[in-house]
């Protein structure tokens, strides 16, 4: 797996580095090993799916709070998504900045996104689906959002019209 350390503190994208022949090929996709030797998270904890039927849905900006933080290895299995990391944490040097990329079916990329950082996307294409590889389960108590388009932010959505949940869409302003 190549780690690309991207322009948020502990964000990275992670490209596969597939073993091709006649069949296709062959990637690791989670390596315990390769993420502790570089200081990352490596526990699983739960794996989720989202499927998202139309094009410009919105899911995000999602994260959860300590004692449940979570890291995220996220990837987009089927379709293609613009998305987006947000980072939330008030000691980092990138405190309110975001860093976007395309997941698509086609590139298998994937981000790894570290607690204290919201993550979000907005589907590109119609049938998406997004496999998510979490350090934590999900705890209701712990679930928090930030608006999708709060200005605060500044985030480049690719498309301005969103299909929303009622939660996301009632997301308050950010106040630092």
């Amino acid at each position: 797996m190549k780690w690309i350390a991207l322009p948020l503190l502990g964000v990275y994208l992670v490209e596969i580095e597939p073993a091709i022949d006649e069949r296709g090929f062959f990637a690791r996709t989670w390596c315990s090993e390769e993420m502790k030797s570089k200081g990352l998270v490596s526990e699983l904890a739960q794996c989720s799916l989202s499927y998202n039927v139309r094009r410009g849905t919105v899911r995000g900006m999602h994260y959860q709070t300590p004692p449940y933080a979570e890291t995220k290895l996220v990837r987009c299995q089927a379709g293609a998504v613009y998305d987006v990391v947000l980072d939330l944490r008030p000691s980092s040097a990138t405190y309110c900045r975001w860093f976007a990329a395309e997941l698509n079916a086609v590139n298998h990329r994937a981000l790894y996104i570290p607690e204290g950082c919201a993550h979000g996307f907005q589907c590109l294409a119609d049938h998406s689906q997004v496999f998510y590889q979490i350090s934590q389960s999900y705890r209701p108590e712990c679930a928090r959002g930030v608006r999708w388009d709060d200005a605060l932010f500044g985030i480049d959505w690719p498309m301005k019209e969103a299909i929303l949940s009622e939660r996301d869409r009632s997301f308050p302003d950010f106040r630092p």
